[in-house]
């Protein structure tokens, strides 16, 4: 199944063979769907995974899904960027690493480049009433406030830190979770292909992926909470559920 959608601000096109369809997302679906349901307020559901993985392509997927499929409730997806310090926040301050202090906009997209309370006193909210969610524009590099309106009954919402093992991160409101698992030689080569098609060089994208991705996907899974609905990607890009 192709779709074309949009992504952080980019017209991505979607493809999930049929078999994913129809045995893993489909499934996961009719299970938000249930759970929306047998609550009187909004389900909330993280999709939680390392950078690489398309976790932003498949929320805006299983969104477009779940309106094509009737017995569904209307689910909206939302990413976690847009809780990031503003830019100017960033370049204005610095972190600690190994010992050292080094200005936060090295390590932007790490965990403490995010304003945490922040995502957890909006979570809470949306439980109840409809909220203004913050974006992030790509093009800007910098968060968007009251970006999208949330006023579906199911909130589905992707980023890399929300099952992260941590004070601060752990027992942020939700109902339902989803982790995607990857090996990380496959997530590496594919952060350094993107990094390339940005216009870095080869050694340039190693080094990027060194100081800050490499650390990242390192971190998202290692140091992660249990999700109720684990996935694996396969080295041709395939969602598969994990293998227990």
């Amino acid at each position: 199944m192709r779709m074309t959608l949009p992504v952080n601000g980019f017209d991505v096109e979607a493809r999930y063979d049929d078999a994913t369809v129809e045995t893993v997302l489909l499934p996961l679906l009719a299970e938000i769907g249930a759970r929306a349901r047998a609550v009187p307020e909004r389900l909330i559901v993280f999709l939680a995974a390392p950078p690489a993985t398309g976790k932003s392509t498949l929320a805006a997927f299983l969104e477009r899904l779940a309106a094509q499929t009737p017995e569904l409730p209307r689910i909206q997806a939302v990413p976690m960027d847009g809780f990031h310090f503003h830019q100017d926040y960033i370049l204005s301050h610095a972190v600690t690493r190994g010992g050292e202090i080094i200005p936060m906009k090295r390590v932007k997209g790490a965990p403490d480049t995010f304003d945490v309370e922040k995502l957890r006193r909006t979570l809470l909210r949306a439980r109840h009433e409809d909220v203004l969610w913050p974006g992030y524009d790509r093009r800007l590099h910098d968060v968007v406030e009251d970006a999208t309106a949330v006023t579906a009954p199911a909130l589905l919402v992707e980023g890399n830190w929300l099952l992260y093992d941590a004070p601060g991160w752990r027992g942020l409101p939700h109902d339902f979770s989803i982790f995607i698992e990857a090996r990380e030689a496959l997530l590496r080569e594919r952060l350094i292909a993107r990094k390339m098609r940005g216009g870095l060089s080869r050694e340039e994208a190693l080094a990027f992926y060194r100081e800050t991705d490499g650390p990242n996907v390192c971190l998202c899974m290692e140091r992660r909470l249990p999700a109720d609905a684990a996935l694996e990607m396969t080295a041709e890009g395939v969602l598969r559920p994990k293998k227990q």
